[in-house]
């Protein structure tokens, strides 16, 4: 139980494995009011990032969850690094079926919502996980514009038009699925840029300790592709934002 060799490679100098930059990260916590000591579910973790650092800067503390041995081995290194593995621990693990042990104060998937298949499956997940009056953090993708055609769609690693919502429509989402959205933190065109640079970069260094690996070849292939794909189609039609819900 794994994540794909090639994702590791291609993030591995990430330490937030989406388009949120470390700024928009900590306008995100400052933005929520979390009271010291607030308790925290963060499925599909990565590296921590997230719990590690808003153990350090608001005492929260909890459990992160991740499928990759190697991110995992990296967050619990990362709240070592910020002395806050007191506070923040993390488990290797399939994230869809995990429930707390206890009730949170905050259930977060940022960036993973095919762990609960889809935005209203992981809600419903993390309600299993959730103290009542608590938040619930959804890191998910829309649609920044209208595709003009089926080639987009494609590109934006989609199936169909469907498989992503306008930005209105996903907030209305969230309304049907029985949320008050209370906060939200957007990523940018500049954000999109650090998430998927970094990755030509690490991509780049790997090929080039790597030249026998038997990925060599695909990871070259995507290095060949992937900046042109990302300027033409990503950077133009897609947006990520992360959604902070509370039951009504």
């Amino acid at each position: 139980m794994d994540l794909p060799r090639s994702f590791t490679i291609r993030e591995s100098s990430h330490r937030i494995h989406n388009p949120l930059t470390s700024e928009k990260l900590a306008t995100l916590g400052q933005a929520l009011h979390l009271p010291p000591g607030a308790s925290m579910l963060d499925l599909a973790c990565g590296t921590g990032e997230m719990l590690c650092t808003w153990a350090r800067d608001h005492h929260v503390h909890g459990t992160g969850v991740d499928i990759s041995t190697v991110f995992i081995d990296r967050a619990r290194a990362r709240a070592e690094e910020l002395d806050v593995a007191d506070r923040a621990g993390f488990v290797h693990g399939d994230a869809s079926g995990h429930v707390a042990d206890r009730p949170v104060d905050i259930a977060a998937c940022v960036g993973a919502t095919w762990i609960g298949g889809g935005t209203a499956g992981t809600v419903g997940l993390l309600r299993r996980s959730l103290a009542p009056g608590g938040i619930m953090l959804i890191g998910e993708v829309y649609w920044r514009r209208e595709p003009p055609d089926q080639t987009t769609v494609d590109h934006c690693h989609a199936t169909g038009r469907d498989d992503f919502l306008p930005l209105p429509e996903l907030i209305e989402q969230f309304g049907e699925l029985g949320c008050d959205v209370v906060e939200m933190v957007l990523a940018d065109q500049d954000s999109w840029d650090r998430y998927a640079a970094a990755q030509w970069l690490n991509i780049r260094r790997w090929l080039d300790a790597n030249p026998h690996d038997e990925l060599y070849g695909q990871m070259r292939a995507e290095l060949t592709t992937e900046p042109a794909r990302h300027v033409r189609y990503q950077r133009e039609y897609l947006g990520w934002g992360v959604f902070a819900l509370m039951d009504r």
